[in-house]
């Protein structure tokens, strides 16, 4: 068998902590039950990051829906900040305390690759980034991982299961196993011509057996204005100073009218990386570092019993709002009740927790991946230059 929990059992409390179904047990049978305000918040972000993507949105939501709750959240794909609720819900405890599990589970993991992916569009400058991390990682959670680094900026995904949920087209080349069984780099991209559908661009992998740069220029002596790329996946005992060597091969190729091949890197990259390569680079593979992101360590509170301000030490009661600029992007923490604030700049702030399930039902449809993924870049081009370099 493979060790997966099905989704009914998910969405049945199944798969919870005991000591919540300890605690539902008791306040039951004692007369604790009570209606309650939790929110959900992370004090501090990995890696002292300044900012962070919200994803597993659409997961938690369709966890919670049918419940006797009413449910805010900010909208998946929101760029938020340490201390800020991004989730707030207000229903009897034991109608959804069962649930905390699971909900923390689908926002802090899916969170942490949005966010990673993000930092890796960041650094590329706006070129192509693509996911290949999906075999470092469970295949029972692929999806959530592809789908999270999409919304987070990826370009696109290597697993065609995954592309086919997003509506888009797989993005791969060949592993280095066909050019070992073909014996030869140039015969492996000839055989792929050969065989592969004309409509896949034609991207050789060049760093198996011989010198990227002689490789480079044999296959594209030979396909010419057919090589649309070459792929530089240089094993690590190998790679010395990548980027003279993407250098070399930008040289060598222009000095021969090889102008339109592009330059694809893979293999071992990370933000900081890519930001150093994308002078010379076209696009990227991303696998682990975006696939085993550190997750977004949230945890939920109540801040409210019978409507009454409590929380445990450490912790500030009452519901809260989190307002943001829309023209400058400042934002503010405020309890639930205070009026729209005025920024600093002069313009008038918007509520990021907005009401999405009302009575147990959901307010409006889920919003498309790509229309996900396009605010989440929207966001990105606003962030300042400081926090765009914010790893440096």
């Amino acid at each position: 068998m493979f060790h997966i929990f099905s989704e009914d059992r998910i969405k049945n409390a199944v798969i919870t902590d005991v000591y919540f179904e300890r605690t539902i047990k008791i306040i039951k049978e004692k007369g604790l039950d009570k209606v309650v305000a939790a929110e959900v918040r992370a004090r501090e972000l990995p890696s002292d990051y300044r900012w962070a993507i919200l994803g597993g949105i659409e997961e938690a939501l369709t966890l919670l829906e049918g419940l006797p709750v009413n449910v805010w959240a900010m909208p998946e794909g929101t760029l938020f900040h340490a201390m800020e609720p991004v989730l707030l819900i207000e229903g009897k405890y034991s109608d959804f305390a069962a649930y905390e599990t699971c909900l923390l589970g689908f926002l802090c993991q899916a969170s942490g690759i949005a966010t990673r992916a993000a930092r890796c569009k960041l650094a590329s400058g706006g070129k192509p980034v693509y996911h290949f991390g999906a075999r470092r990682m469970h295949p029972g959670i692929t999806l959530m991982i592809d789908r999270s680094s999409y919304i987070g900026g990826c370009d696109g995904v290597a697993v065609k299961e995954s592309a086919r949920f997003l509506e888009e087209e797989p993005v791969g080349t060949i592993p280095h196993s066909l050019v070992l069984l073909a014996g030869d780099t140039l015969k492996s991209i000839k055989l792929f011509d050969e065989v592969i559908e004309p409509q896949v661009k034609r991207v050789a992998l060049i760093d198996t057996l011989g010198d990227e740069k002689f490789e480079a220029l044999r296959v594209a002596d030979e396909l010419g204005r057919k090589l649309f790329a070459v792929r530089i996946d240089t094993p690590a005992s190998r790679r010395g100073d990548i980027l003279a060597i993407l250098k070399e091969i930008r040289w060598e190729l222009d000095l021969r009218g090889f102008n339109h091949v592009k330059l694809f890197v893979s293999g071992g990259l990370n933000e900081k990386k890519i930001r150093q390569l994308n002078q010379v680079a076209d696009a990227f593979g991303v696998g682990t570092w975006i696939s085993n992101a550190p997750v977004v360590d949230f945890a939920l509170d109540i801040v409210e019993i019978d409507k009454k301000p409590v929380a445990k030490k450490g912790k500030h009661s009452g519901k809260k709002q989190v307002w943001r600029c829309p023209a400058c992007g400042a934002g503010r923490i405020l309890p639930w009740s205070e009026d729209i604030p005025s920024c600093e700049c002069g313009e008038k702030m918007v509520p990021l927790l907005k009401l999405m399930i009302r009575e147990g039902k959901l307010v409006n449809p889920f919003p498309s991946v790509k229309k996900i993924r396009d605010f989440v870049l929207s966001q990105l081009k606003k962030l300042e230059k400081s926090e765009v370099e914010d790893w440096l």
